[in-house]
């Protein structure tokens, strides 16, 4: 009997991986033929290395800057993930301020507003002068990046509640805490992931950003290194890099949705 549950578990995994390769099959086929594309383009017009390298030269300088990039992208790495971190729960606290108490709400988002207005690139330099050229700056920088998408849709999700849900937990005598624990929080959670999957990436642009105002490690030194030297591979070899690690936040948070969100009314599309 445990032979066969195993089996059908087996197949089920198998037939789960299969279907995952047959949604990814458009994707691959579209990457790879631009790939090819853009492979037979390069070479039969011969154009230069320094203005449009093949694909098969950015392959071969990854692989042979592998070591320094995966450092640099760590770092990269670090900056962001702390950021996401910091500026989302943040946002989360503030947007539970907001939710029960009005006067904050008219005297605090006007300022989140006000900072959300600020270019990255004109408040970089400054965190650098005040913070230093260590992770600090970088962290801070990912953090405003991420933070007022999640303020907004946190706003919103807590205060989009059903109102029989909380009708009901009024009759039974539920405290603020119990129905914000019981019913806010959870309404909350799918409009927080919804941002929080857009400011994965833009937590990832804001730390590259800050790199590029002054940083000894990072991404975002690679591509300004490269720029100066006019190293076009280099540069597709971090664009390659960052665009891993948006996809690695990405996913991060997808797979802490899956865990946080236990019943199909807690889903939400992106």
């Amino acid at each position: 009997m445990s032979n066969d549950a195993t089996a059908s578990s087996g197949q089920i995994a198998v037939a789960r991986f299969v279907s995952r390769l047959i949604d990814l099959a458009p994707a691959i086929g579209l990457f790879v033929a631009i790939g090819l594309a853009w492979e037979i383009g390069v070479r039969t017009f011969s154009v230069p290395a320094y203005l449009l390298p093949a694909p098969s030269t950015i392959g071969a300088k990854i692989w042979e800057a592998r070591d320094m990039l995966l450092q640099n992208l760590a770092w990269t790495m670090a900056a962001a993930v702390l950021g996401f971190i910091i500026g989302t729960t943040f946002a989360i606290l503030l947007a539970v301020l907001f939710l029960y108490s009005r006067a904050a709400e008219r005297a605090l988002f006007p300022w989140a507003i006000t900072l959300k207005a600020i270019p990255i690139l004109a408040i970089a330099p400054l965190l650098t002068i005040w913070l230093g050229f260590g992770l600090p700056p970088k962290v801070a920088i990912a953090a405003i990046a991420c933070f007022f998408p999640t303020l907004v849709n946190a706003v919103k999700g807590l205060r989009t509640v059903d109102r029989q849900s909380l009708e009901f937990l009024s009759v039974i005598g539920a405290t603020k805490a119990q129905t914000f624990r019981h019913a806010r929080f959870y309404a909350a959670l799918p409009y927080i992931f919804a941002a929080a999957k857009v400011s994965s990436s833009t937590a990832v642009i804001g730390a590259i950003v800050a790199e590029f105002t002054g940083a000894n490690f990072g991404i975002g030194t690679v591509i300004v290194t490269a720029g100066y030297q006019q190293d076009a591979a280099m540069l597709f070899a971090a664009i390659a890099a960052s665009s891993l690690a948006t996809i690695l936040m990405f996913y991060l948070v997808i797979v802490i949705e899956k865990i946080s969100l236990f019943w199909p009314e807690a889903s939400m599309d992106a």
